[in-house]
């Protein structure tokens, strides 16, 4: 009779546990959705004089920013959702805090990626260095990406 009565409790407290988890994870994502909605717009950038403006439909998505805080394993994660490669030269990523990392020449091929390192480093293809000596992120900040013409092209709140 002591087992099955564990067994109940056992079950019971499952239940409960996915039920709290749930209920924090569904709140969590409707708060974020309207902190989404209400970023701060953030001031452009000046024009680049060589700047060619980007023609079509062009969807770049800040993907993430893992290790915020940490200098050392800071990385942003830039990806082209879109159908064409986006030459990314003269494109900037600017902290909230108004941090900028100015790309270099490199076009980001359709379903492509590349990170940006907070750190020192030598440059590849898909690894980019910004060489900051302390950290560019923090939480609850929020990413911003534009163009080569200032034109704000992708944000992401840090969590």
């Amino acid at each position: 009779m002591e087992r099955r009565r564990l067994i109940g409790y056992l079950l019971l407290n499952v239940l409960v546990s996915a039920i709290v988890v749930g209920m924090i994870l569904f709140f969590y994502d409707r708060t974020y959705r309207s902190d989404c909605a209400q970023l701060p717009q953030v001031p452009p950038f000046r024009l680049a004089p060589d700047a060619t403006p980007v023609t079509g439909e062009v969807r770049v998505d800040i993907v993430s920013i893992i290790g915020a805080g940490a200098a050392e394993s800071e990385i942003a994660v830039v990806r082209n959702n879109g159908a064409e490669s986006i030459v990314l030269t003269g494109w900037r990523l600017q902290t909230g805090g108004g941090g900028v990392y100015t790309f270099p020449q490199l076009t980001l091929y359709s379903g492509g990626s590349v990170q940006v390192h907070t750190i020192s480093g030598e440059d590849t293809p898909v690894d980019l260095y910004w060489g900051r000596p302390s950290p560019a992120w923090g939480s609850g900040e929020i990413a911003s990406l534009y163009d080569s013409q200032g034109i704000l092209r992708a944000l992401y709140r840090i969590p």
